[in-house]
């Protein structure tokens, strides 16, 4: 379209003139409006902040429990200086939206993260029709073809149970916000008790907190008995491997979750004994049936794949163009230590400044 474009990137972010506010913005803002709260997509500091409602307590567990927050309902419009705003289901993990913003019949959708798949847990994506459309392709590449999702969990819960015929601990990865209650809700609770690191324990309260029901999991705390919590599957977060809180429950089997176990050699760099191919990110043809979906002109894409997948969607008649951003998608963001949360032993999140006990 003609004229100044209604979205754009600049230093701070996502930014729309007209409304005066940012999405996702990675440097404190006056008006941030968020797409998820992954530490990469939501960052403290900014004065207003709008989300869906179900990332309210997890947005003031990792930002402050002082932030002002406001909080809508999918589909609910809210203006800011004329410019509409609305949030829609983006089916990446529970109270993760696409933002729509129109002005003046332009419309936009920042997608923030998302996947198609329906994975019981968080509300299904939905496709908004946009003339621009601003995506993540952090798998863009056809080499990343998800399976039917059920089918790791199967894998997941069959592992469980091998490893207790053969009297191991079960320890699986997967970061604490999205991927820990995929896989804990879909876990075979007949098979034991679920225990969990405090990081993903902290999440499930939020969470739990929000309205969200989840299944019944039990704190590790350094009062916990090993041998109880060996009978068990424990759920850690990336930042636990390899840590002496791991190593405490030995001998034990250690399985990771993240569409990164598709490359060959991703399991070995972790030093996993098991790799499960699960993403909260859409694969390659899901990528490409969104942006199908929104029946869009152009493309931004922001993290990820970009110069490859903007080039296939030149190809086959797209505008497509690279936006460089700070976004590493949560599951990049494993890759770097500099992310992580820093958290005591007991789980609680340190501010910055005040130091990290080894966990």
């Amino acid at each position: 379209m003609p004229g100044k474009p209604l979205l754009e990137f600049n230093d701070n972010g996502i930014y729309c003139a007209a409304g005066k506010f940012y999405i996702d913005p990675w440097k404190p803002v006056d008006d941030a409006v968020i797409t998820h709260a992954h530490s990469d997509h939501a960052r403290w500091g900014s004065k207003n902040y709008l989300a869906h409602h179900l990332s309210r307590e997890v947005l003031k567990y990792r930002l402050g429990a002082e932030i002002n927050l406001q909080t809508v309902e999918y589909g609910e419009t809210v203006f800011k200086n004329g410019v509409q705003i609305s949030f829609h289901p983006a089916g990446h993990i529970i109270g993760s939206a696409q933002i729509r913003v129109e002005y003046k019949g332009e419309v936009w959708v920042v997608s923030g993260d998302y996947k198609l798949e329906d994975d019981g847990v968080c509300t299904p994506f939905e496709p908004v029709k946009c003339h621009s459309f601003i995506s993540e392709c952090t798998f863009g590449m056809p080499v990343y073809n998800w399976k039917p999702p059920l089918e790791v969990h199967a894998e997941i819960n069959r592992w469980w149970q091998k490893n207790i015929e053969e009297d191991r601990a079960s320890v699986i990865v997967g970061y604490s916000l999205g991927k820990a209650q995929r896989i804990l809700q879909h876990l075979d609770m007949s098979l034991g008790k679920v225990y969990t690191h405090g990081v993903i324990e902290n999440t499930h309260e939020a969470l739990r907190r929000n309205g969200i029901q989840l299944n019944p999991t039990t704190r590790i705390t350094p009062q916990s008995n090993k041998d109880e919590v060996r009978k068990g599957i424990i759920l850690a977060p990336p930042s636990s491997v390899g840590s002496p809180w791991m190593r405490r429950f030995y001998p034990y089997d250690f399985g990771y979750c993240s569409g990164w176990m598709a490359l060959r050699g991703a399991k070995r760099r972790r030093a996993a004994d098991r790799g499960f191919v699960l993403s909260d990110h859409a694969d390659w043809d899901g990528l490409l049936q969104a942006i199908d979906a929104t029946g869009c002109e152009t493309v931004y894409l922001t993290h990820g794949y970009t110069a490859a997948f903007s080039r296939y969607l030149a190809e086959i008649g797209y505008d497509a163009h690279e936006a460089h951003t700070l976004y590493g998608g949560d599951e990049a963001v494993e890759e770097d230590s500099s992310t992580v949360e820093l958290v005591n032993e007991e789980g609680e999140v340190i501010q910055p400044g005040e130091g990290a006990a080894e966990i």
